[in-house]
């Protein structure tokens, strides 16, 4: 793992990797807490957010896969997981309609897949993840904390093999 100011990345190996990775970082989120990730189609996006889930306690009938068509779906756990998928989006107009400041600013944890669809949606203080492949099966996580609140997210170790 390399840290560099407010910064780390890791190299998952496989898609356990990422999500036990997913793992820890819900283990450690709070209320309120927003993670925007970013990454190309198939670079493990939502595989990392079902380790979060996992992390947060989310329900293993709550089955999480990509929302895509709906933009936004809403898992219980110790903290509600909102996991929105912003792919699909061309402007904040589409995610106004469905009340999504509700939610950011909510009791939940939201995960935004493709977070730079919709930049100006993005707090500026949030986890931010971008994930890229390297490998048929590695990957290249980069995970920065925009804000004291996140701080708590640079002491996580690599994955484990």
């Amino acid at each position: 793992m390399t840290v560099v100011s407010g910064r780390w990345s890791v190299v998952s190996h496989c898609p356990e990797e990422t999500r036990k990775l997913g793992i820890k970082i819900g283990r450690l989120c709070q209320p309120g807490d927003v993670i925007a990730l970013d990454g190309d189609l198939g670079a493990g996006k939502t595989c990392l957010i079902q380790g979060l889930a996992q992390g947060l306690e989310v329900s293993k009938e709550s089955y999480v896969r990509s929302p895509t068509f709906t933009i936004l779906n809403v898992h219980e756990g110790r903290i509600p997981l909102y996991h929105f998928d912003l792919y699909r989006l061309s402007d904040l107009d589409e995610l106004e309609e469905i009340g999504y400041r509700e939610y950011l600013y909510g009791d939940g944890v939201s995960a935004l897949e493709w977070a730079s669809n919709v930049e100006e949606a993005i707090p500026a203080e949030c986890l931010r993840i971008t994930i890229n492949r390297i490998g048929e099966t590695e990957r290249e996580i980069e995970v920065t904390a925009n804000g004291e609140k996140y701080e708590r997210f640079l002491n996580l170790t690599s994955c484990s093999r």
